[in-house]
């Protein structure tokens, strides 16, 4: 019997988690006074935080007379002490009923604690290799040119199109949502039900952001060059530093004698051949992996009634992203002279890893074994490219950001100007660039892009709710766009050949013979 294709088996996977956790979410569903207790909790959360308003602006009144010596030092303090007691009672209180409401089923912890570490190991698995197979595929790489003009100009080429393909995402995203205007469906009860609901989450985020800005103009350009390559390696986090000191590296290797170079060259050949088939081995369990995180991801998806009332503004991503995938198989087409057909079934498991596991650095291993061996792109362009795409090129997220700016600034009733629009496109582009480095990266560089346009960064709160399947859906953008950029380098440096696939069994197969 035929071999299933591992697309299938990883799409068999998803839906099977997907049907697995929605049956067992149906069979444990809450008793209905325990329904009843988180109705009651919802409500009088509702109304502490009502509350809690009104305390925080007698708190800032206060302050305001105080300034303006309409009360002394002494009525200020006790004041301000009394109103500090009672926020911190409301905020006991908040965090009790938070509690109540959050309270899971049976099904929900049986696959918090049984299933969803699975899905963990599978990306922890990905992630292992990740700082790894960079360091080995980029100095392969790089000493396989054998002439840093060769490097030089195809460093130019492959910055130059992916800021291109930036711009372009982030014009696409600026253009969807001006025609559907999604932010005029949120009513203003929806808008302070979800400020409310995740004001912790946004406030969390401005302050990443907030600790961004202290930095220098020169910080990102600092932050580039390891002091200690053995810690910088410790964390996929510093991918830009590794990628650094593997450019270097693989730059001295060039320079010095080839009878030198050859055993450290021969070293990285065989450290990069092993890590691609550890790849290999890693994609065996693909089907489980997915199925244990697309399980996850149901129990932990917000209510239905947040998913409607956002849903014209995920539609805007979504469009937004599908128009940027025809985007990219264009260039295929045309620039690469290659069927999209041929380039999307190459591509489609690692498209589906990315969507799985919202992680580019995760799907880096599996992206590079596909582009190399399904697509046909040769290991010293894919090596140089894809590393560097899946650290600074973020198409599907620009594009977000794009989106979700004016999507909050619709929601509040502001009207961006298109001088506005056109400086939201240089901020989004730049910040993809400088922004690698930045743990929750997308939304972090939101902030900046809200800051940019004078839009309200409490706003944030009004997009979380589908922020985690909307990352699933760029991150395959993301991905796409890495691939598509390597496939025309290649193709333009004459380094596109007919694909030769290897399975993980090829050489126990010689053995056995």
């Amino acid at each position: 019997m035929k071999k299933l294709a591992l697309h299938w088996q990883i799409l068999l996977g998803m839906l099977l988690g997907i049907v697995f956790a929605l049956v067992l979410v149906q069979v444990s569903s809450l008793s209905p006074e325990e329904l009843k207790q988180i109705e009651r909790a919802q409500t009088e959360i509702v109304q502490l935080n009502a509350d809690k308003k009104e305390l925080k602006a007698q708190l800032s009144q206060i302050q305001a007379d105080y300034a303006a010596t309409t009360i002394t030092t002494f009525e200020f303090l006790q004041q301000k002490s009394i109103i500090e007691t009672e926020l911190d009672k409301l905020d006991t209180v908040l965090g009790r009923l938070k509690e109540i409401t959050t309270q899971q089923t049976w099904a929900q912890s049986f696959i918090s604690d049984w299933i969803k570490p699975f899905g963990n190991i599978f990306i922890n698995s990905l992630k292992l290799i990740a700082i790894p197979l960079i360091l080995a595929a980029l100095i392969k790489g790089v000493s396989d040119l054998k002439d840093i003009s060769s490097l030089s100009k195809m460093g130019f080429k492959t910055i130059a199109i992916y800021v291109l393909t930036t711009i372009i995402a982030v014009s696409i995203g600026l253009g969807v949502v001006s025609l559907v205007k999604p932010g005029g469906s949120i009513t203003e009860d929806t808008r302070n039900e979800l400020i409310e609901a995740y004001a912790g989450d946004a406030e969390m985020k401005q302050k990443d952001a907030a600790a961004q800005k202290e930095a220098g103009p020169l910080q990102a350009l600092e932050d580039l060059v390891p002091s200690n390559i053995f810690e910088a390696a410790s964390s996929n986090s510093n991918m830009l530093q590794v990628i650094f000191f593997a450019i270097f590296f693989g730059v001295a290797l060039i320079l010095i004698p080839e009878d030198l170079a050859e055993t450290v060259k021969k070293f990285f050949d065989g450290f990069n051949e092993v890590i691609l088939k550890m790849v290999d081995l890693i994609m065996l369990t693909a089907p489980y992996g997915v199925f244990a995180l697309m399980a996850a991801l149901v129990i932990e998806a917000p209510s239905a009634d947040l998913f409607k009332a956002l849903g014209m503004y995920a539609f805007c991503v979504v469009l937004g992203l599908a128009l940027m995938i025809v985007v990219y198989m264009t260039f295929v087409k045309v620039y690469a002279k290659k069927s999209p057909i041929f380039f999307l079934k190459g591509m489609i498991p690692a498209q589906l890893l990315a969507f799985s596991t919202s992680s580019s650095a995760a799907t880096l291993p599996v992206t590079m074994e596909r582009v190399t061996e399904h697509i046909g792109v040769e290991e010293e362009v894919a090596s140089f490219v894809l590393p560097i795409g899946a650290t600074i090129n973020m198409d599907g997220t620009s594009l977000y950001q794009a989106v979700a700016a004016v999507f909050i600034a619709q929601a509040f009733g502001m009207d961006l100007s298109f001088g506005t629009q056109l400086g939201i496109i240089a901020t989004a582009t730049l910040a993809s660039i400088g922004s690698a480095a930045v743990p929750g990266a997308g939304m972090v560089m939101l902030v900046g892009v809200l800051g940019y346009a004078g839009i309200p960064e409490a706003g944030l709160a009004l997009i979380f709710a589908v922020d985690r399947p909307l990352d699933m859906c760029r991150t395959v953008v993301n991905v796409t766009g890495d691939a598509t950029v390597a496939t025309v380098i290649a193709k333009s440096e004459g380094k596109l050949h007919e694909p030769r696939v290897k399975n993980w069994d090829d050489n126990l197969i010689k053995k056995e013979a």
